[in-house]
C-alpha cells in the first residue's frame, strides 16, 4: 500500500468520524429544537482529530497538522470541563497524551514516508498556503472563543458566535481544499457547512422566542 492510499484511508475514516459527530449533534438539537453539544461529540472529535494528525503528517500539510494539534488540546480540555475526562479508562487517557507525542517524535526524525524536512521543503504555493492558514485560523478561532467562553461560564457551551465562525471558516476551507485538489478536506467540510448554518438557524430562532417570552 502506497503512502498516498494510506493517508486518504485514514483520512476519509478521520472524516467518517468528524461528520458522525455533527450528525449526532444535529439529530439531538433538531429534537429539542435548539443546540445542544453531547459529551459523545467531543470524544469523537479526539479521536478524529489525532487521525487527522497524522493526515497531516502523511500529506506533508503543515496547514492540517498545525491546526488539529491545537484542535486536539481543546477537545481534551472540553471533556474535563464537562467532568467526562476522569471518567475515561486510564490507558485511554494514557494513549491520548502519549501517541500524538509520539507520532510527531517520528515525524520530526523522518523515515521514507514522512519526515518534518520533505514537509518544510513541499512546493504548496504562497497563495494557497495563506488561504490555508487564514481559513484554518478562523477555524480554530472558533474553538478557543469556545475556549474561553466556557472557561468563564464554567462548562463546555457552544453559542451563536462560534456557529458563525466556523462556517466562515468552513467556506475558506473548502475554497482551499479545492485548491489543493485534497478530497479528504473537501468531503468533510461540505457536510459541516450546512450543519453549521443550519445551527446557526436553530440559535437565532431560540434567541427570537427567548426574546418574546415574558420575565416573571
Amino acid at each position: 500500500m502506497s503512502t498516498q492510499t494510506l493517508a486518504l484511508g485514514i483520512g476519509l475514516v478521520s472524516q467518517l468520524l468528524f461528520s458522525s459527530r455533527i450528525v449526532l449533534q444535529w439529530i439531538q438539537s433538531e429534537r429539542a429544537k435548539r443546540v445542544l453539544v453531547p459529551t459523545l461529540f467531543w470524544q469523537i472529535s479526539l479521536v478524529s482529530s489525532f487521525l487527522m494528525i497524522v493526515y497531516g503528517i502523511l500529506r506533508h500539510d503543515p496547514i492540517i497538522l498545525a491546526a488539529q494539534l491545537i484542535s486536539y488540546a481543546i477537545y481534551i480540555r472540553n471533556l474535563q470541563l464537562l467532568g467526562e475526562w476522569s471518567k475515561l479508562n486510564p490507558w485511554f487517557r494514557a494513549g491520548a497524551y502519549v501517541f500524538p507525542v509520539a507520532m510527531l517524535g517520528w515525524f520530526v526524525a523522518g523515515n521514507q514516508h514522512f519526515s518534518l524536512r520533505a514537509m518544510l521543503g513541499s512546493r504548496i504555493p504562497r497563495g494557497v498556503l495563506l488561504l490555508g492558514a487564514v481559513g484554518q485560523t478562523i477555524f480554530l478561532l472558533r474553538f478557543v472563543y469556545q475556549w474561553l467562553y466556557s472557561e468563564r461560564k464554567g462548562e463546555s457551551s457552544l453559542p451563536l458566535s462560534f456557529w458563525l465562525i466556523s462556517f466562515v471558516g468552513s467556506v475558506l476551507i473548502l475554497i482551499y481544499a479545492l485548491l489543493r485538489r485534497d478530497a479528504v478536506l473537501l468531503i468533510g467540510n461540505i457536510f459541516g457547512t450546512v450543519v453549521y448554518a443550519r445551527n446557526i438557524v436553530l440559535l437565532r430562532r431560540e434567541e427570537a422566542r427567548l426574546a418574546r417570552t415574558p420575565t416573571l
